[in-house]
């Protein structure tokens, strides 16, 4: 194997990691405060802790949506299939995952309709199925959670690592430290402002590199020069199943295979994780549908604009002396790593390049681990601890175990992190096999909700009959066609593929079939009803400010101060909607239509006329498909950076002058 030699100090990914986090957790110290002593949303409430008073706006919404699904390996797996296929990977990778968010507008309009006062959606399927039913799909979800929170510190560690020389073990436990701290102290609210903040950094970083690489660095420099070297690489290093052995096609047969793997994979990993439905939770009732489809087309920018630059990059300069690696080819474990855009970004621009990856590796791995442990956090909290353990817990109560179980999660991320690396397990095999394993609970968690045929039977049945379905191809096709079960084996594209797709598909037949010959006929007020027999623990405006004071010391949400009166008028909109679940009917309609036509263009408009026609990419139409993805990157960081402050712009300048009044 080629050893690489960090270069970058130890002393820098401490930095980072400790620095950073420690930044962060003093700036939500501070926002906490001002929003505990300036507006009705208090931490203390469970409510707002856990839900962010379901009061988010779609800006908001749209920019966690992208920070949630910005992982690390956005980043890294992305670069890695342009590095393996060419200029089809950054767009399967992008494709195959957007689609999910997509649809997931379609549920988030679901929740608002059939179940508005719920915390998570393991209650819907309690209310619904029961216990039996209620505790597989709890499995079903933290297994989601474990496998998403460990890959996230995997893929961050395995970079810094490669980048400073900083121990691994060290990163996997010092980086969730940081992000628990934040989030047991602004709950989901915090994560939201976090991942503001953090997406804007990313999206600011990846202009910087795609500005470099296609502008003014001395290796590459334009789009033109880019082409070239591919062209020159393609020549050198043919890449098998694609037109011509050309990374310039989306005529990829490895490309179109990820894509399917991402499809599915995807799907549990939106489908299945809290942190996506908290996000639906946490929203306005008219406005979720927006949050997703603009969260979607944001997020698309993401690997898209990333590793068209920095994965392409990796493959132009391989055969440059500058190259970390040169004269050899990276090796599989390293490809598998994830580091082909950290040696992209150490060839184009040295200590400054590694520096800004590491940076913008930190800012995804800690936005999107905070959505995790808020996430795992709501579901211990009321899924196990209230449903289970004591159903009558006050408030107080309530945000205490949701701390408890921050702390608690953040520690299991890093313990199984640190398992997958002992033993060997690579951020790409873990990536590639997550879906199999979760995807047979992904149809009948979204018809829980959805559709009132759907039986307990069918939902249990598809759940299980997926997993082992899953389980059963994967190991069978790798024994098939590899001759034995290895890692290499069990992580290649084939084995991986019948995985995914036996998994997924099995469960959605087994629950459409069983639904069909035994149907149940739901009724949605039962779940309409969650929690709204909960008191509320939004005090009265008329209550003097001693008597607001003796509430926010019990736990409860401080008096509506001046700076939100003017959402009061929204509040009683959203109000009279979760009252009238038919007037949600149309955006319901308008999610389902926009994600059908959406998903379609993405995935098949577009590409697919240039798979089957071999197209490989001429020069100038290479210069497009460049200025396509700096104009995407623009408007996405549009969507995450301009639109929350325009959305909440009275709240601010009251705000703001509330707190001057208040200090002169």
């Amino acid at each position: 194997m080629v050893e690489v030699a960090p270069i970058l100090p130890q002393g820098a990914g401490y930095g980072v990691v400790v620095g950073i986090g420690g930044f962060f957790s003093i700036l939500m110290i501070g926002i906490t405060y001002f929003q505990n002593k300036y507006t009705r949303y208090s931490t203390k409430a469970s409510e707002e802790f856990n839900t962010a008073s379901r009061s988010v706006k779609p800006g908001l919404i749209a920019c966690g949506v992208v920070s949630a699904w910005t992982w690390a390996a956005t980043l890294l797996q992305s670069s890695t299939v342009a590095y393996e296929y060419g200029i089809s990977g950054p767009f399967w990778y992008a494709g195959g995952a957007t689609v999910q968010i997509f649809m997931f507008s379609v549920l988030a309009v679901k929740v608002k309709q059939n179940a508005p006062m719920c915390h998570t959606f393991l209650e819907i399927v309690y209310r619904r199925y029961g216990a039996a039913t209620h505790i597989i799909f709890v499995c079903f979800a933290l297994a989601t959670n474990i496998l998403v929170g460990s890959q996230l510190l995997l893929g961050g560690s395995a970079v810094v690592t490669s980048l400073t020389g900083m121990n691994v073990y060290a990163a996997v436990f010092l980086i969730p430290t940081g992000v628990c701290t934040y989030v047991v102290l602004g709950g989901l609210r915090a994560t939201f402002l976090c991942d503001y903040s953090h997406t804007i950094i990313v999206m600011i970083i990846i202009l910087y590199f795609m500005f470099n690489v296609y502008t003014t660095n001395d290796l590459i420099g334009s789009p033109s020069r880019m082409w070239e070297l591919l062209q020159h690489a393609s020549d050198l290093r043919p890449v098998e199943g694609n037109t011509a052995g050309s990374y310039l096609t989306l005529k990829s047969n490895g490309g179109l295979i990820f894509a399917v793997i991402q499809l599915c994979s995807g799907m549990g990993t939106v489908f299945l994780d809290q942190g996506y439905w908290q996000r639906a939770i946490a929203s306005r009732p008219k406005t979720a549908v927006q949050g997703y489809i603009l969260g979607g087309f944001a997020w698309f920018a993401v690997p898209f604009g990333f590793a068209t630059t920095l994965g392409l990059a990796a493959v132009a300069l391989t055969d440059n002396p500058r190259y970390p690696t040169y004269p050899d080819n990276m090796t599989d474990l390293q490809v598998s790593s994830g580091l082909a855009a950290a040696f992209g970004a150490e060839t184009l621009l040295g200590k400054p390049g590694s520096i800004a990856l590491l940076i913008t590796l930190f800012m995804a791995v800690t936005s999107s681990s905070s959505s995790e442990l808020i996430a795992v956090s709501s579901i211990l909290t009321f899924d196990i601890y209230k449903t289970y353990i004591k159903p009558n817990a006050r408030p107080d109560q309530l945000i205490f175990i949701s701390h408890v179980m921050i702390c608690v999660f953040g520690l299991v991320m890093a313990v199984f992190a640190t398992i997958w690396n002992a033993i060997g397990i690579s951020l790409g095999w873990l990536f590639l096999v997550m879906g199999l394993i979760i995807g047979g609970a992904v149809f009948p968690a979204a018809f829980t909700l959805t559709w009132k045929r759907q039986s307990k039977l069918a939902a249990i049945v598809g759940c299980l009959g997926g997993l082992a379905a899953g389980l059963i191809a994967w190991l069978v096709e790798a024994k098939v066609y590899y001759g034995e079960l290895t890692v290499a084996t069990t992580g290649a594209n084939y084995p991986t593929l019948a995985g995914n797709m036996a998994g997924v598909l099995t469960g959605l037949i087994l629950s459409v079939v069983i639904s069909f010959i035994k149907p149940d006929n739901f009724d949605w007020a039962v779940t309409r009803s969650i929690n709204v027999t909960t008191p509320t623990e939004t005090p009265s405006p008329m209550m003097s400010e001693e008597e607001h004071a003796k509430q926010a010391e019990a736990g409860a949400a401080p008096l509506e101060l001046p700076t939100i009166r003017d959402e009061d008028e929204e509040m009683l909109e959203d109000e009279k909607v979760i009252k009238d679940p038919k007037s949600l009917q149309g955006m319901f309609w308008t999610a389902l239509v926009l994600s059908a036509v959406l998903s379609f263009v993405m995935d098949f408009l577009i590409p697919m006329p240039m798979f089957f026609t071999h197209y490989v990419f001429s020069k100038h139409f290479f210069l497009g498909w460049i200025i396509i993805s700096f104009g995407w990157v623009f408007c996405s960081l549009l969507i995450c950076g301009i639109l929350p402050i325009v959305e909440t712009r009275r709240f601010w300048r009251q705000l703001f002058g509330e707190m001057f009044m208040k200090a002169k």
